[in-house]
């Protein structure tokens, strides 16, 4: 029988650990936990998602410092209130939304930012760390969503070791932290995206996929094996009926749950599934920096 994995019920897990140890930094070193948020323009997705965090991190007891700034804004105006964040000893990460507006070089923004303070884990020396891995994890922020992916795996397949896995999607937010991340947990890693020949037979070996290529439904049960872990990253907005007839519009992954689920042994839904992982391990990652910056030890481990 198929498991669907909850990561919903994950998150919340998650977050209630984040407020447990954001409480306890509280009592112990009256240190709250402060995220910084920096929205350039007004693109409606980056809004809502803004506002998810901002809420969830209120319910952790993490503040939240909010810059809304206009989608004219130029790159030297975006850079110096990341230095002036940087400089704030009261603030312990700080998070620029993406995408940017065309005239800002979003690489130079990312490693802009205190590396410390470097909460969705882009900065070129996180990225770096986490290529490394090892002992130079335990000084790495790692990428929300991969991390999410791969605590939902380890949930739900404990021993991760020698086992195949193929990662559908090259993105540095998502599909090479993702290789790197099953690279340390011992998986036989491959990595394939648009130019890849025989796709199709390269997944169907695979004993576990993660897809995050943002193709509504691509992947296919013909591209999978029998008992494979599904996981999809990928959020995508298609056209769909309403029950009353008219038009309207759903969100499915990058996989055909309907397709798949039968053929697999475990599968993320979308929605429900990736996406509440992303916030919840964003605001762990913001309280392990506030930890740091406080002298103390991460409260639960780079990855557990």
């Amino acid at each position: 029988m198929t498991k669907i994995i909850d990561g919903k019920e994950f998150a919340q897990k998650i977050r209630n650990q984040v407020k447990e140890d954001s409480d306890n930094l509280f009592k112990n070193k009256e240190v709250q936990p402060c995220l910084a948020v920096v929205l350039v323009g007004e693109n409606p997705a980056s809004k809502v998602y803004v506002g998810a965090k901002t809420k969830m991190a209120a319910e952790c007891n993490i503040k939240t410092k909010d810059f809304k700034m206009e989608d004219t804004t130029d790159q030297a105006t975006l850079l110096k209130v990341i230095e002036e964040l940087n400089n704030d000893s009261g603030v312990h990460g700080i998070l620029v939304q993406l995408p940017l507006p065309k005239q800002i070089d979003e690489r130079a923004v990312i490693d802009a930012i205190d590396v410390k303070k470097d909460v969705d884990g882009f900065h070129a020396i996180n990225a770096g760390r986490l290529s490394i891995g090892g002992e130079m994890l335990k000084q790495a922020f790692i990428p929300c969503t991969p991390l999410g992916s791969l605590l939902l795996l380890k949930d739900t397949v404990p021993n991760l070791s020698g086992m195949n896995a193929v990662v559908i999607g090259r993105s540095n937010i998502v599909g090479k932290p993702m290789s790197q991340l099953l690279i340390e947990e011992s998986c036989t890693v491959t990595i394939v995206h648009s130019r890849t020949k025989d796709i199709e037979a390269i997944c169907s070996k695979a004993d576990i996929i993660v897809a995050a290529v943002g193709r509504p439904e691509m992947i296919k049960s013909n591209w999978i094996k029998d008992d494979a872990v599904i996981i999809d990253v990928g959020i995508n907005r298609i056209p769909s009926k309403k029950p009353d007839g008219s038009e309207g519009t759903k969100l499915v992954g990058d996989v055909d749950y309907n397709d798949v689920f039968e053929k697999s042994s475990a599968i993320t839904p979308v929605p429900g599934g990736v996406g509440p992982m992303t916030i919840a391990c964003l605001l762990r990652n913001t309280v392990t920096s506030a930890y740091r910056h406080a002298g103390l030890d991460d409260p639960r481990g780079t990855v557990s």
